[in-house]
């Protein structure tokens, strides 16, 4: 019996893979198991599970916005080569925040203090797509759009220097843009890419849940 919630990211996973164009250089699924490749950083074993539902983790207390740079299970790997080319990265994500500031990423990474994060967070008491730019543990919010439904798929666009995000939230038919920036890359580092979920409840445990993870290589 599928649920509704199955058939929403089904359909949404269904449009992403017939719209989307260029050479698939990694997929995971996360069912059952996380593919070769992925590494946690501060991992907590019991905080997180590969289901045939997808990866599930619960969103603990902890930061990775500014100086903090203590959330636990963050999930990192390589990005691959992409020389001229773009490189595209997109995840589905479910969650249920309560907490203010609580928030589940997809990122570019380089290390705790540089990255580029886009995500589904809880701001002010309002779900929203978060777009934000660190470098050197110093901020710079560059999107806060509040947004509805259960899940989101985020998407990042990288090539050259630059950096930019969209999203689709769940029953919609477009993909919107959230910003864009330049790539906050320390000298000597090879980036990674990241899913990263803090700023969780200390008194409850709240789950995200993550699918249809991508990364393609086009030539635009």
């Amino acid at each position: 019996m599928i649920t509704r919630t199955q058939a929403i990211v089904a359909a949404m996973a269904l449009m992403a893979m017939t719209t989307a164009a260029g050479e698939l250089v990694f997929q995971d699924d996360f069912k059952g198991k996380l593919a070769e490749g992925w590494t946690w950083i501060r991992e907590h074993r019991e905080a997180w599970r590969a289901t045939d539902q997808g990866l599930e983790v619960e969103i603990e207390p902890g930061n990775m916005w500014g100086p903090a740079n203590n959330a636990r299970n963050v999930l990192v790997r390589p990005a691959p080569e992409f020389g001229e080319a773009e490189l595209e990265i997109s995840v589905t994500v479910e969650t249920h925040p309560t907490n203010q500031y609580e928030q589940a990423d997809l990122v570019w990474y380089y290390d705790d203090s540089n990255m580029v994060k886009l995500g589904r967070e809880l701001v002010d008491g309002k779900l929203s797509i978060v777009m934000g730019r660190e470098q050197g543990d110093k901020t710079r919010t560059l999107a806060l759009i509040p947004i509805h439904g259960e899940f989101v798929r985020l998407k990042l666009f990288v090539k050259g220097n630059q950096i930019r995000g969209q999203y689709l939230l769940s029953g919609a038919e477009k993909w919107a843009d959230a910003n864009h920036c330049d790539l906050p890359a320390p000298p000597n580092v090879k980036p990674k890419i990241s899913l990263q979920f803090y700023q969780g409840p200390a008194d409850s445990a709240h789950w995200a849940k993550v699918t249809e993870f991508r990364i393609r290589r086009t030539e635009k």
